[in-house]
């Protein structure tokens, strides 16, 4: 079931232009949505979530419209928002069984198939009689997947989820929502570059609203190629080398400032050759010198 979006706009209150004719296709598997804090991600997240609406635009989940059928993409719907909160003294079990009858399981002995089901699914089925409040960030994330796979969802839509987490919880994190992505379309909401470079197979960069890139990420690490190169230089150099060059990033390596530059070929002799990687993409659209979106697949938003 695929999710399309054409030409959504949102404007708050305030004047804040959070949403600007942004238009996606989202195929069944994992789908990156990457951009920093404050780009707009967590406004489209609101939108497809029918939590919020748009002032403008149109988005189709297969034949539902999502923007006036909002019951009909709950049906088929699992979203796990950036917070959310569980009653701390609930067990796991006891909680999961209360959104499966919010979800129209009626039946007890099928609900707790399911619930054992998904609590085996994520990992937290030995765990199913303890409290909420005690458990770890990555648990309470995981028990918020459990919930979110109520239903057997087509969409699932997963807002900053591995922010906050150890790097253990993390890749322990990362595998179950690619284990979901073999089944359904998966949105994955993130400032954290890594998260989608090992997970999707296709992205979208967006910043002040806008979609500045959409693609594969290997074919745009592809097309970098060539064109990064790193140079290492004293702190008080890098004003200037900034002032010459197109200055993407910067990392500080053994008390030494790592530079990497756009350009089409070597900038000076004190530089070398890149193998590019998604973060190069990231920075590189983000500094405008990158193209704004890589090449659309037939039928794919212009």
């Amino acid at each position: 079931m695929q999710l399309t979006i054409r030409d959504l706009s949102k404007t708050y209150p305030n004047g804040t232009q959070a949403l600007k004719g942004v238009s996606l296709d989202v195929p069944p598997g994992m789908f990156g949505l990457l951009g920093r804090n404050g780009a707009g991600k967590s406004t489209l997240m609101r939108i497809l979530a029918t939590l919020q609406e748009p002032d403008a635009g149109a988005v189709t989940l297969g034949g539902i419209d999502v923007v006036r059928e909002k019951a009909r993409v709950r049906e088929t719907l699992g979203y796990l928002p950036q917070t959310f909160g569980f009653h701390p003294r609930v067990s796991a079990e006891r909680l999961l069984d209360h959104f499966a009858v919010l979800k129209g399981l009626e039946s007890a002995g099928a609900r707790r198939e399911v619930v054992e089901a998904l609590l085996r699914r994520t990992n937290l089925w030995a765990v199913r009689g303890q409290r909420v409040g005690t458990f770890s960030g990555g648990m309470r994330q995981r028990l918020g997947v459990a919930v979110a796979l109520l239903g057997h969802p087509k969409l699932i839509i997963v807002d900053e989820p591995t922010a906050g987490l150890d790097p253990e919880e993390r890749v322990r994190f990362l595998n179950l929502l690619g284990e979901i992505g073999e089944e359904s379309a998966v949105i994955l909401s993130t400032h954290i570059v890594e998260d989608v470079e090992e997970l999707c197979s296709r992205l979208a960069i967006i910043d002040r609203g806008e979609i500045l890139l959409e693609g594969e990420p290997a074919r745009a690490v592809a097309e970098l190629r060539g064109r990064i190169w790193r140079r290492a230089v004293a702190r008080d150099e890098l004003p200037a080398l900034e002032r010459a060059l197109p200055v993407i990033s910067t990392k500080l390596m053994a008390g030494r400032t790592v530079a990497h530059v756009y350009a089409d070929a070597a900038p000076g002799a004190e530089f070398e050759p890149v193998e590019p990687d998604l973060k190069d993409v990231y920075f590189s659209v983000m500094a405008g010198h990158h193209g704004r979106r890589a090449p659309a697949r037939a039928g794919a938003a212009a």
